[in-house]
């Protein structure tokens, strides 16, 4: 890559997924998962010789994986890879993270809890490889080059771009398996909007986010973030996964309830027996948008802490970060109601 002062300077970090990946020809847009081939950093940004035009591009090379296989591990490598860019490089204006879409939102919401800088951080990738007809790889890349070295953007904690839009880690989830605007804020929309024209704002998130959190994993382990795991309510649903992951040592349990925050008569049994051994629960919702609130009755947790309008997997980090911190209970509402 070429670079100019004039520009802003920004790294990119390539992890892998489908907007690095290459199939067998350019019409193989949901097989190429069976070629097994991505471009690597560097390669991948040669395949851009626009983002030239929009940055000064630092290529960080860090792994060619499928985003089904990033795991907490990751996380912590990708939040200690960012800090030490940043000591190392005090110009550095912006980081982009390339990243598979199926857990884009995971990494993106861990890293707006965790992070301890006040660089813009960008996480983006595609629906479609980068070998595919009409693939949104590369667009993406520039704007989220462009996002990264924007002031407009600054301050606004870990953010995710697709599709020209511009959303907050917090509020942001996949929400169509194949379509290019897959990323949506169901409730509150997008922040703004990267045009041809330029990078625009429209609002600022008010829930706490990074560098400005309580939570701060620098130097800790995989074996240091609590195990939580996530139940799904349906129709007849007994609670025996419930059992089991208290069998397998959760130390919290999010519960993807029905609407509005309800859970079937098994699984409430269930819960009660994991609450009595110790097991932290938090009540979340299964249909992806609205907020949970503080129920009674027969069908809601025991001692509930709400999960707010964030998704069960989002929740699921939360309370995984919250359990590093403390085990009360009450500390722990007060952080769900924080972030």
């Amino acid at each position: 890559m070429t670079s100019s002062s004039s520009l802003p300077r920004v790294a990119v970090i390539g992890t892998g997924g489908t907007i690095a990946s290459v199939g067998r020809h350019s019409l193989e847009l949901v097989e190429y998962i069976t070629h097994k081939t991505m471009y690597d950093v560097h390669e991948l940004l040669a395949r851009v010789p626009e983002a030239d035009r929009v940055a000064e591009v630092i290529p960080v090379p860090y792994a060619a994986l499928p985003s089904t296989s990033i795991e907490p591990s990751h996380w912590l490598e990708l939040g200690e890879r960012i800090h030490s860019l940043v000591e190392e490089d005090p110009a550095l204006d912006g980081i982009v993270l390339t990243h598979g879409t199926a857990t884009l939102e995971e990494t993106a919401w861990f890293l707006g809890l965790t992070l301890k800088t006040d660089r813009t951080v960008v996480v983006t990738g595609a629906q479609r490889p980068a070998s595919g007809l009409g693939t949104d790889a590369f667009l993406n890349i520039v704007n989220a080059l462009r996002v990264a070295g924007s002031e407009a953007a600054r301050g606004l904690g870990v953010l995710v771009m697709l599709n020209d839009e511009i959303h907050a880690a917090r509020e942001v989830a996949k929400t169509s398996t194949q379509r290019l605007q897959t990323f949506r804020a169901p409730d509150f929309g997008a922040l703004g909007h990267a045009d041809a024209d330029r990078v625009s704002i429209y609002r600022r998130p008010a829930r706490r986010h990074a560098p400005d959190t309580e939570f701060d994993v620098r130097g800790a382990a995989a074996d240091d973030l609590p195990r939580v795991d996530v139940s799904l309510s349906y129709a007849g649903a007994d609670g025996a996964d419930i059992d089991a992951f208290a069998a397998a040592g959760a130390r919290g349990i999010v519960v993807a309830g029905f609407a509005p925050g309800l859970n079937t008569k098994g699984q409430v049994r269930a819960l009660e027996r994991a609450h009595e051994a110790g097991v932290v629960l938090v009540q979340s919702s299964r249909v992806g948008s609205g907020r949970v609130p503080a129920l009674a009755g027969d069908q809601q947790l025991p001692d509930p802490i709400v999960a707010d309008n964030l998704t069960p997997w989002k929740a699921r980090i939360l309370l995984m970060l919250a359990l590093r911190e403390t085990g009360d209970r009450n500390e722990i509402r007060r952080i769900f109601e924080t972030y």
